[in-house]
């Protein structure tokens, strides 16, 4: 689309090519706390005189809705150029306050996709806007663009997931999506999701897979975790869950299994079961959640559904075990870790 005002022109190979919106900042914030996150963001640049010029001599295609110039850009097809008509944009005050309403914004949205934006000269052939632009997209593509992490830990009970999302998302502004207090949070909450989760939360049954997706995917497509990113860990809990989880549209970009024994996981199990007026250790129903893990860990080893899983040795020092997985999170060029 010929470029005759700035705008920004955003690329995603999953589908579409979005331009003149966002306007706002608040409109980028509210695309982004939709999902709508482009993988490319591209700012076509120019002086205001030169897009005033532009936005003088603009002819439409009725049939098409294709913008040309009468001296910028002219279709080669002299049965399109027959016609065009006259598309003025208002008069000169109104095309001015427009651009000066976009010069109040553009540092704001400049902000909100700073990650993916590139800025490039609008003042040049169209012919020549379009080879930087995509240029750009494809070797953005083949360098694979930074994401908003969304990590994934996997592993019996006992094994630390919950510390080591607490210390990732402490140190890496990450929200710490807890499953299992998520659901209690929205039964709690008196929603309608609420109300579905809330019977089986007061009886202790396990929530129906399609309830807990409604519940994830409604908190996960927040504004702080499109925005920020995520660990997630309490879920999945059953090989079904972790095959929805994986075709949803929440995948995670990381996956870690940590991993021990049995016995180290019943030990450490048994460390918590105290009662804290006795002082007596129980054991009740410590080997039910570990059978349940292992149905599946089987069913996820070799790494099926996530081959790219890490697995690391839950059986040492957390400290340890944090740094394992903090290297193996942001060393990849493809997710970076928030400021």
């Amino acid at each position: 689309v010929p470029a005759v005002s700035p705008q920004y022109v955003f690329v995603c190979f999953q589908g579409w090519v979005l331009e003149g919106f966002p306007q706002t900042r608040l409109h980028a914030l509210t695309l982004q706390a939709a999902g709508v996150i482009p993988n490319h963001a591209v700012f076509l640049e120019a002086s205001e005189d030169m897009l005033l010029q532009r936005t003088t001599g603009r002819m439409l295609d009725p049939l098409t809705g294709d913008v040309y110039h009468q001296t910028f850009v002219w279709p080669p097809d002299p049965e399109v150029a027959e016609r065009l008509e006259q598309d003025s944009g208002g008069s000169e005050e109104q095309r001015l306050a427009r651009l000066q309403l976009y010069g109040r914004e553009v540092a704001g949205l400049s902000t909100a996709y700073r990650h993916v934006l590139k800025t490039i000269n609008a003042d040049q052939p169209h012919t020549d806007v379009y080879e930087e632009v995509l240029r750009y997209v494809l070797i953005r593509r083949e360098s694979r663009a930074p994401q908003t992490p969304r990590i994934l830990l996997v592993g019996p009970p006992g094994s630390g997931k919950s510390l080591q999302a607490r210390r990732l998302a402490d140190k890496y502004k990450l929200v710490d999506m807890n499953c299992g207090q998520l659901l209690k949070a929205e039964a709690a909450d008196g929603s309608t999701l609420g109300q579905l989760v809330k019977p089986y939360i007061e009886t202790g049954r396990q929530v129906p897979d399609s309830v807990v997706l409604q519940v994830l995917s409604q908190r996960l497509s927040a504004l702080d975790c499109t925005t920020r990113g995520w660990v997630l860990h309490g879920f999945p809990r059953e090989p079904e869950q972790a095959r929805r989880l994986q075709d949803s549209t929440y995948k995670p970009s990381r996956v870690f299994f940590l991993e021990m024994t049995d016995d180290v996981a019943i030990e450490r199990l048994t460390l918590r079961t105290i009662d804290p007026i006795s002082g007596e250790r129980y054991t009740t129903h410590i080997t039910a959640p570990l059978h349940g893990y292992q149905r599946l860990h089987h069913a996820l080893y070799p790494n099926a559904l996530f081959p790219d899983g890490v697995h690391v040795n839950a059986d040492q020092d957390p400290h340890t075990v944090f740094e394992c997985v903090e290297s193996r999170v942001f060393k990849r060029p493809d997710i970076r870790p928030n400021q």
